[in-house]
């Protein structure tokens, strides 16, 4: 039988929670399964974060002009 996780308590709450598995299995989780699951998390948290701001921008921002630059020689 495996040891804990040497995580802390608040850790171990929100992981079980973001991978949908009970606290009991995560805390005897063999440590390259957990490490792996959240390497699948991080992956989909970038997909999804990567899609976002495109789609925030819009089309109307997009062709946008951007503002003047400033001549300071004159």
């Amino acid at each position: 039988m495996s040891r804990p996780l040497p995580i802390s308590a608040d850790t171990a709450v929100k992981l079980a929670k973001q991978l949908g598995v009970p606290l009991e299995h995560l805390m005897h989780m063999p440590r390259h399964i957990l490490l792996q699951k959240m390497a699948e998390l991080a992956r989909a948290e970038g997909a999804d974060s990567q899609e976002k701001p495109a789609a925030a921008a819009g089309p109307e921002t997009a062709g946008a002009p951007s503002e003047p630059e400033k001549d300071e020689d004159r």
